[in-house]
């Protein structure tokens, strides 16, 4: 178990970041504030996860007290264009398309509010798709409706499973949270 000198409160409703949070061992609550994801049209597309990160973590700001506020956002970006959470299935589809048979970037941006101020980090991984059927794309759409999901994909997936066959970076990046980096931000902040 780790142990902080401070609460710490993960401002995200992913089940997914709250799982990795957990399996770390890290005791945690959870606490999410309404903010938009909008960012300027001419940032980076490599900036985008980090700022988005850091916008959320402002959002506690005003009332922090004594607590650590942790935030994460994961951009999945092909051809410098950012693919977001599909609305449909119809979105999925395209965006899956456009993945397969491809190598693209995730990123995710963590950023941790201390009383001390910010620290606002990125990571990237790429991630090489194989060329996927028709068949394929539907039925993962079908079984695992990923709406919810940057890209229209979880690596954890049966969609990982069988058609990412080449990672370069952490596995936990392209899931949402990379736990080494999120480690480095806690250890200022570990007792004993």
């Amino acid at each position: 178990m780790i142990n902080l000198a401070h609460a710490l409160v993960l401002a995200s409703n992913s089940p997914r970041r709250q799982q990795l949070l957990r399996e770390m061992g890290v005791e945690f609550t959870v606490q999410v504030r309404p903010t938009d994801e909008l960012f300027p049209s001419d940032m980076p597309v490599s900036d985008v996860a980090g700022y988005l990160a850091q916008h959320k973590a402002e959002q506690f700001a005003h009332d922090l007290g004594e607590k650590l506020i942790l935030c994460a956002d994961t951009v999945v970006v092909v051809d410098d264009t950012i693919l977001n959470k599909p609305a449909n299935a119809a979105e999925a589809r395209e965006m899956l398309q456009l993945l397969s048979g491809r190598s693209h970037q995730v990123i995710t941006g963590v950023s941790l509010l201390s009383p001390q101020g910010y620290q606002t980090i990125s990571d990237v991984a790429h991630v090489a798709f194989k060329t996927l059927s028709e068949s394929e794309i539907e039925y993962y759409i079908a079984h695992y409706r990923p709406f919810d999901k940057a890209g229209a994909y979880g690596v954890q997936e049966w969609i990982g499973m069988i058609g990412i066959p080449r990672i370069e970076g952490s596995f936990y990046t392209i899931m949402g949270l990379p736990l080494h980096k999120v480690y480095e931000l806690l250890q200022p902040f570990m007792v004993a």
